[in-house]
């Protein structure tokens, strides 16, 4: 009884081991990295950075609508801050002076989709097709090569972090949401990013929440108060050597 004992102990511990290597092995491959749920291995995306300094970054996602970008820009640019903007194709192609503005500005640029879909419900060669296009409309305006995507609506799945990644793509989530969308007071849209901010996040904004230009100055002038510098995701983020832990932060591997 005993010996059966330790030798299924030693069968666990041995399918154990094999499952961290096939882990690791798709690591290797697909660049995101993967954590367990219950038994089984997920990837998930970028929601925040291990950081020593007080140091975050600041997004807003662009699919429909102008009519507060300049100020947004206008408070960025007050606050010596560059932000990353994700942009949806249609958006894009329907605002290339919006583009440009945000360009030279000094922010960042990533994709949001082509379509602003739910991405988890398409297959690999959809994905591809929604990520490559959107680039490609954002590429022709800057000139700039496109590394960052974040997913519309947050929603994704194991085919879409590992398609994204295969194409060069860090998935880029957030752990901060202002809830912008929402129509909150300019007050309301502050204090929640103020009090959720911690070392290494990332906030969640738009470019046409009705307060959203309101709230950013407040949210700099604040948080560059208590200490936060700010920079754009794509310097934020750890490029090699890195996991990602079950809350999504991205960390040093040892």
């Amino acid at each position: 009884m005993i010996r059966t004992v330790k030798f299924r102990t030693v069968i666990l511990a041995f399918a154990a081991a094999v499952m961290v290597t096939v882990l690791s092995v798709s690591v290797y491959f697909t660049g995101a990295y993967a954590v367990f749920y219950g038994n089984t291995p997920r990837l998930v995306p970028i929601y925040c950075v291990e950081r020593e300094e007080k140091v975050c970054s600041i997004t807003f996602d662009c699919a429909w609508g102008t009519e507060y970008t300049d100020e947004i820009l206008k408070g960025l640019k007050a606050c010596d801050v560059r932000a990353t903007f994700f942009m949806v194709e249609f958006w894009t192609e329907k605002y290339p002076e919006f583009v440009k503005k945000i360009d030279k500005n000094g922010c960042e640029i990533g994709t949001h989709s082509s379509t602003h879909s739910y991405m988890s419900k398409m297959n690999a060669e959809g994905i591809k097709l929604e990520l490559t296009t959107s680039s490609e409309a954002i590429e022709n305006i800057t000139g700039k090569k496109v590394e960052l995507f974040r997913p519309p609506y947050g929603d994704y799945d194991d085919e879409l972090i590992k398609t994204a990644s295969e194409l060069g793509y860090y998935t880029i989530q957030w752990d901060v949401d202002s809830l912008d969308w929402k129509d909150l007071s300019a007050s309301d849209i502050a204090m929640r990013v103020i009090n959720g901010v911690k070392n290494g996040s990332i906030i969640l904004m738009h470019n046409n929440g009705l307060h959203t230009a309101e709230a950013v100055p407040i949210i700099l002038e604040t948080l560059k108060n208590r200490g936060y510098s700010f920079v754009p995701v794509g310097e934020l983020i750890l490029r090699e050597n890195y996991y990602i832990d079950g809350t999504g932060m991205q960390k040093v591997a040892s």
